[in-house]
């Protein structure tokens, strides 16, 4: 089968088109045929080496994988073959596809049949594709954890990425008044087409609490969705309401945040963690989308051999929503 595997940490250059044999089943698997995977900002820092997490090489990349059952262990029911799946991408042991082990860059991929979730007609692989990590994360954290209601306001930092994204579309779909901040005008624009009420560019306003202050009637947002850490978080705290929410999925920018306990106490303010996704977050997300209430944002589609342009276009930031890779 044909493969693009990254062959050690480095840049681009390191994802090499290549063939491999087509993975065999244990008794407990299935062998899934895929067709469309999507890509993260995940497979930009397996790329590059993490300092706290020891990558196999090579390795295929790829977290969001769709596609149909084609084989089955003889410990798996018969009746998947020829199933339409999206695979859940937590290994029941731990880890992550394309991360602990090989993801979907590939044209077949033999994963445990726990991780399998059946695809609801109307929905396609490129739609299912895109919406295991980012909307699954959104999902759990935005209504799971953070309980978004109707009538909030809500910020979203790096709102054109694939977790901002769907957090907006999310947030609409609940009723909240949005505050999306972004890098250009162009992705502003974008933003303002999904639905947000109110935009935000950090390079124009780089202290993007002001404007936000301001727009809010000087009483702030009741939630913040703040996944890029760094030097960020302060201002966050600026633009809370009393009472308010920061919710955080993650630390694209950055670990070690400052953090004013000031704002804490005097605001009353909340930070609520969530780590991920769950399977009936994925379920959720794919009822969403078959009912016509959500279709994910795909800016770009690559064929196989061309996958290092989709990485590309996540480790330069000059994407909005989702890439999907086609075998």
């Amino acid at each position: 089968m044909k493969v693009v595997a990254l062959q050690k940490h480095g840049g681009i250059e390191q994802l090499k088109l290549d063939r491999w044999p087509k993975p065999e089943v244990a008794d407990d698997q299935v062998l899934v045929g895929v067709k469309a995977c999507g890509l993260n900002y995940m497979d930009v820092f397996v790329m590059h080496g993490m300092p706290d997490l020891h990558t196999t090489m090579p390795r295929i990349p790829g977290g969001d994988i769709a596609g149909i059952v084609r084989e089955v262990g003889k410990d798996v029911p018969a009746d998947w073959i020829g199933k339409r799946v999206v695979l859940f991408p937590r290994f029941p042991k731990g880890g992550v596809l394309g991360e602990n082990g090989n993801g979907g860059l590939c044209e077949f991929i033999a994963v445990d049949q726990r991780q399998l979730i059946e695809i609801p007609d109307g929905v396609s692989f490129d739609d299912a594709a895109a919406l295991p990590i980012a909307y699954g994360t959104s999902h759990r954290m935005l209504f799971t954890r953070g309980h978004l209601k109707a009538g909030e306001k809500v910020l979203i930092l790096g709102a054109s990425g694939g977790v901002g994204v769907s957090c907006l579309q999310f947030a609409k779909m609940a009723g909240a008044e949005v505050f999306a901040c972004t890098s250009s005008k162009e992705k502003g624009r974008k933003l303002k087409e999904l639905g947000a009420d109110h935009i935000i560019n950090y390079v124009e306003t780089p202290e993007f609490s002001k404007p936000v202050w301001t727009a809010s009637g000087k009483r702030g947002v009741d939630v913040a969705i703040n996944f890029t850490g760094g030097d960020t978080w302060i201002q966050t705290q600026r633009c809370m309401a009393v009472g308010g929410r920061i919710l955080t999925c993650g630390s694209t920018a950055g670990h070690m945040c400052e953090i004013d306990v000031r704002f804490l106490w005097h605001r009353e303010t909340e930070i609520i963690g969530s780590r991920a996704y769950v399977p009936e977050d994925i379920v959720a997300c794919l009822d969403h989308v078959a009912s016509g209430r959500l279709k994910p944002v795909i800016e770009s589609v690559f064929p196989l051999e061309r996958a290092g342009d989709g990485v590309k276009l996540l480790e330069d930031r000059k994407i909005f929503g989702k890439v999907i890779v086609k075998p």
